[in-house]
């Protein structure tokens, strides 16, 4: 690569700085000059439609843990990208998005240059975190050095650059500043460009962190919540669980930031009736880095402790949905950190009270191993717990899974079946279906939080863009999508990228001919159904044109055998369940959303 070369060429610098291997996109006129540096240098993954590309970049850095990219071009296809952006958006994902524009010298006038649309820039900063126009040639250095930064900082959030295509065919420097390396060196941990923080911030954190240590200290049946902020923390989760006795409930994003095979995890159920005895009957709730989405607390129902200490690294999030009486700006894993280390040195004082005769003396065990350096799991914290509450949660765990079954019917062989042919590590991408609303967001044991991939802002079709991201993020693992006929047929051009790419990915498609979902709301609460009854197609005929393994299953108890051999081929396998055949859970799913009554 030559000392001055063009836009594409600048590109693979910045995202090579950033450890970008792989990016997802649709090439055009308009972004050429990126696709063919990229193509040359790095791995560049061609999908159909300029919405997979960011959903696969997106779940590729759900998975991977660091930056996706995105290429689309202007127009057209940056509009096909904005819907997915809102996930990203939703879901805090790493994204860097570039996409093209017009010539710079005809922005704005609304002459009718191909591909061009009225003020992209403002559609593109709607869905993004940030959005910028590359203005020269001068300044595309900087501008993607920052975007790709401010990806990383947090809160995170996808970041979209506009580059108009003469100034990406413009020769470009590619000695870059040191101030643009420093940033991008800050950003490959996810800190945020500056960290620096008034006097008086820091006084009120430390005077919260006291609140919320002795909030902790005296609290008797403590409950944690943990959302996607608290992905990272997982090690500092289950530590204060453990020395609290503490049950952890957990927003679907959250699902795996401990192991859903602890005994303390009752999981993704707290408007589950389980669940919602354990908050009324806590005396204190932690939350860390969850927004309660209305779909997780009863459209806003569910009651929650009064005492309420909320963590999350943004701001605008502490006491947004719930009031709270502390509450904990920054990174979870930090902030924990802190409260361990403050309840190590509370806890002699608390258990020296006049009430210590009244606390539980169980000794607690031994977490050296979970905790982050320099952290005790002495003194017993869990010594300030009521007697039996750690009890309470392990019970609640079962009873809420035992349920689950129950409403289930064949299908908990299959998901018994699932966790048992996939590696811990295996990322599992669920699209918006019956099988993933009812238990797969539930029941389906996540064991790593990475591996949890599912579209948090609810939109159907992303299942399989999102897997073809994961799957080149952990190639020497088996992926598995989970989607319904329906979400498939939005993105069935994508099956096309996945016989092109040919990853490790087994797709299980749950066919009802339809919107099953919406079908079961309509049943319950409308007097006929509408838009919900497709057409589908002959998924064994499409496997085979796709030059992909297909098989059928009828029956739940034919189920195992068939995903083990899906598994076991190591290469994209089309395994359908007929729904039809295997028949309806004996408790039909309807989504947590209010209907009003007739009349």
């Amino acid at each position: 690569m030559s000392e001055r070369s063009n836009g594409g060429d600048l590109l693979v610098q910045v995202l090579r700085a950033y450890g970008v291997g792989t990016v997802f996109g649709v090439v055009s006129v308009h972004n050429l000059p990126l696709v063919e540096a990229v193509e040359r240098d790095l791995r560049f993954v061609a999908v159909r439609h300029e919405a997979a590309a960011v959903n696969a970049a997106d779940a590729h850095a759900r998975v991977s843990g660091g930056l996706g990219c995105a290429l689309t071009s202007t127009g057209t296809g940056a509009g096909n990208a904005a819907g997915s952006l809102i996930e990203a958006l939703s879901a805090g994902s790493r994204v860097l998005h570039v996409t093209g524009n017009i010539d710079s010298a005809y922005l704005g006038q609304g002459r009718g240059v191909i591909h061009e649309t009225k003020d992209q820039l403002t559609m593109l900063t709607a869905v993004s975190k940030h959005a910028e126009t590359v203005p020269s040639a001068g300044a595309a250095a900087r501008i993607l050095y920052e975007a790709a930064a401010t990806a990383l900082a947090l809160p995170q959030g996808p970041v979209s650059v506009e580059w108009p295509i003469d100034l990406q065919y413009a020769a470009q420097s590619l000695r870059y500043a040191a101030q643009s390396l420093q940033c991008a060196v800050q950003s490959l941990d996810g800190s945020p460009a500056s960290s620096a923080e008034p006097d008086n911030a820091s006084e009120g954190q430390a005077e919260g962190l006291a609140e919320a240590v002795e909030a902790l200290a005296v609290a008797r049946r403590p409950v944690i919540w943990a959302g996607g902020g608290a992905r990272t923390a997982g090690a500092e989760i289950k530590a204060l669980a453990e020395r609290l006795g503490a049950p952890i409930l957990t927003s679907n994003a959250g699902r795996g930031t401990v192991s859903e095979d602890h005994e303390l995890v009752v999981g993704n159920f707290a408007a589950h009736p389980a669940g919602q005895a354990l908050l009324a009957d806590a005396d204190l709730l932690l939350s860390v880095g969850t927004h309660f989405r209305s779909n997780e607390t009863r459209h806003y129902k569910l009651e929650l402790p009064v005492r309420h200490v909320q963590i999350d690294v943004d701001p605008a999030a502490l006491g947004r949905a719930y009031p709270i009486t502390t509450g904990l700006c920054g990174e979870a894993s930090r902030i924990l950190a802190d409260l361990l280390a403050g309840l190590s040195s509370a806890l002699p004082s608390v258990l020296a009270s006049d009430r210590s005769a009244d606390l539980s003396a169980d000794l607690a065990p031994d977490l050296s191993a979970d905790l982050p350096a320099g952290l005790s799991a002495d003194p017993p914290a869990e010594a300030a717990a009521e007697e039996g509450w750690r009890a309470r949660a392990v019970d609640g765990r079962r009873i809420v899974r035992e349920r689950l079954r129950a409403d289930i019917g064949p299908y908990a062989k299959i998901n018994d079946a699932i966790r048992s042919h996939l590696d811990p590590a295996s990322p599992i991408a669920r699209d918006v279906t019956i099988p993933s609303s009812q238990w797969g967001n539930r029941l389906l044991p996540i064991l790593d939080p990475a591996t949890n991939v599912f579209p948090l802002g609810g939109g159907i079709g992303q299942g399989l863009a999102m897997g073809i991201g994961a799957a080149t993020a952990r190639p020497d693992v088996p992926t598995l999508v989970i989607a319904g006929d329906g979400g498939l047929s939005v993105h069935l051009g994508e099956l096309a990228t996945l016989a092109q790419e040919r990853p490790w990915l087994v797709l299980l498609v749950f066919n009802d001919g339809g919107y099953g979902v919406l079908r079961n709301m309509q049943d319950v609460h409308m007097e006929r159904r509408s838009g919900v009854d497709l057409f589908t197609p002959d998924f064994e005929a499409l496997a085979r044109s796709m030059a992909m393994p297909y098989a059928l299953v009828q029956d739940a108890g034919a189920f195992e055998e068939a995903f083990g051999k899906a598994v076991a081929a190591r290469e994209p396998y089309f395994l359908e369940v007929d729904v039809t055949s295997v028949g309806p859970t004996p408790v039909p799913f309807v989504p947590p959303v209010p209907i009003p009554k007739a009349g």
